[in-house]
């Protein structure tokens, strides 16, 4: 098999997306959890609903990583009112995502199941940096930049703050700092008191975070600089209500906005005008943040979008659906930046695959199975470049550490649980970190891809002539040509031996020759 029989294989195991199709992107964002809506008509998507509630995440997460009772059962009933709406949403139309507050909590999946429950939808975790290139896409497709130029965009959440230099529609340099309308209002002014000294002091060190990537990003340029979603929305409408500009936040501007915030004393007492109730919270912190990054980057006129990551993900679904799925040039950059045997991943993959299309139906296998077991078999010796021994393991703490565009946290450590196991021994921990409802799966998909490694352990050219497979339960039975098993007693040694192995992975492994 070849890629092209890998995306046919692909093709057919997910419905296409087709005209008037409904698709639906939740944001759990660290101050307010978002949905929209939209359908797919004539080629392009048609918002027909959005829904907004403030949860402020981040005001329910202590410094261990726990969640507080009340914080959580609010995001919990959110949840299910977003549930109620995308019930007749199919379920590959619907994508979930969780950002900073969720990042950060200890038991994180202590949170999850409850909250898939509410929501009747898997929720993905996703790293900062990924957050970022979705939050650029988003822009970039509500607001087209023209083209040959650069844009800089500024995204301040409940938790992070996202910082993107991008052209066309892909994002060039991307970055997430651990500064939030939220958290930056709940460390920096605690009590809810404000004065110019703690705003200095403030400023200075929420600075020094944007100055670590300033100079990569000034030597990169660009040409507009345009902030996203709530927090930069608010303080553009605060800066068109004191008559200072027409929407846009300018250099002129923010500072006359900061003054009259710090004339009120105390969080409470804010009364700038265009500020809503739910937003006043929080605003000293988001306004702080501005302004940190107007002075590092030397920013005069910032334009604001209605666009946010909830619109890139929507677009990043079209992708994945399509021939644009970018965990595809993701996998491709890896392979290339580290130097991976392509023939040898080739023979391994087209191999997995044959035994994936034999069992996927009695094992429940689906195209989001294929999809990573795919990507295992070209990525699993991803570790030789640090060194043979054990390159196994070196392997799946890239694949689980890195920043791999496109892919969620739990997409990346499926995918490195699957390269860790592919070789010796099966570790007892080996799954801990792959959500309970992708266990069995993964699992699976691990023994698929060990085999076709130990099948192809030799490095041999030639096709398999035989290869069949076929599954009863946990009982996975392969049967072999008994000439061409006869000719290789290494294989069949390897393959006895394997028998206890597999078991490690909740498989019973039957050999056998025709």
């Amino acid at each position: 098999m070849t890629g092209q029989d890998t995306l046919a294989l692909v093709e057919a195991l997910t419905p296409p997306i087709e005209d008037g199709d409904m698709l639906a992107a939740i944001d759990l964002g660290s101050n307010s959890f978002h949905m929209v809506v939209a359908r797919y008509t004539l080629g392009q998507l048609r918002v027909v609903d959005r829904l907004r509630e403030t949860v402020r995440l981040a005001e329910g997460l202590d410094s261990r990583g726990g969640l507080s009772a009340e914080v959580r059962q609010r995001a919990l009933s959110c949840l299910s009112r977003f549930g109620q709406r995308i019930r007749d949403i199919p379920p590959q139309n619907v994508r979930a995502l969780a950002t900073h507050t969720v990042r950060r909590l200890s038991a994180p999946q202590a949170f999850l199941v409850p909250a898939e429950t509410a929501l009747g939808h898997a929720i993905e975790v996703i790293a900062g940096r990924e957050e970022a290139r979705l939050i650029y896409l988003g822009v970039a497709h509500a607001q087209p930049p023209k083209p040959g130029q650069r844009r800089l965009v500024i995204d301040i959440g409940g938790g992070s703050t996202e910082c993107i230099i991008g052209s066309g529609f892909d994002a060039l340099e991307r970055e997430s700092l651990q500064v939030g309308c939220v958290a930056s209002t709940r460390r920096f002014f605690p009590g809810g008191k404000l004065s110019k000294k703690r705003w200095r002091d403030a400023l200075a060190e929420v600075a020094t975070e944007f100055q670590q990537f300033a100079s990569t990003y000034r030597a990169l340029g660009w040409q507009e600089v345009v902030g996203a979603s709530g927090t930069n929305k608010a303080i553009g409408e605060i800066c068109a209500a004191m008559k200072l500009t027409k929407g846009a936040v300018t250099a002129e501007a923010l500072p006359q906005v900061r003054d009259r915030l710090l004339e009120a004393g105390h969080v409470d007492a804010i009364a700038l005008p265009g500020l809503s109730d739910d937003r006043r919270p929080i605003i000293a912190g988001g306004v702080l943040v501005l302004e940190a990054a107007f002075s590092v980057f030397g920013i005069e006129r910032m334009q604001v979008s209605k666009a946010a990551m909830r619109e890139g993900v929507l677009h990043d679904m079209l992708g994945r659906a399509g021939e644009a799925d970018p965990r595809e040039a993701s996998i491709e950059a890896l392979m290339l930046r580290y130097g991976i045997d392509r023939t040898q991943a080739g023979r391994v993959e087209a191999t997995a695959l044959r035994l994936f299309d034999q069992v996927a139906r009695d094992w429940r296998l689906d195209a989001d199975d294929l999809r990573m077991l795919a990507w295992a078999a070209r990525v699993h010796e991803l570790g030789l470049v640090i060194a043979h021994s054990q390159y196994h393991v070196h392997g799946a703490y890239v694949l689980e550490h890195s920043d791999i565009a496109g892919f969620s946290r739990q997409e990346q450590q499926f995918l490195a649980s699957v390269v860790r196991c592919h070789r010796r021994k099966v570790p007892k921990t080996a799954f801990d970190a792959v959500p309970d409802r992708l266990l069995l799966q993964a699992r699976r998909t691990s023994a698929l891809l060990r085999i076709a490694v130990l099948l192809h352990r030799s490095h041999e050219a030639d096709v398999i002539p035989l290869l069949h497979a076929r599954v009863d339960g946990d009982a996975l039975r392969l049967t072999f040509s008994q000439r061409w098993l006869d000719a290789r007693p290494l294989l069949r040694i390897d393959l006895e031996g394997e028998l206890d192995e597999i078991a490690a992975l909740g498989v019973t492994l039957v050999v056998g020759a025709d």
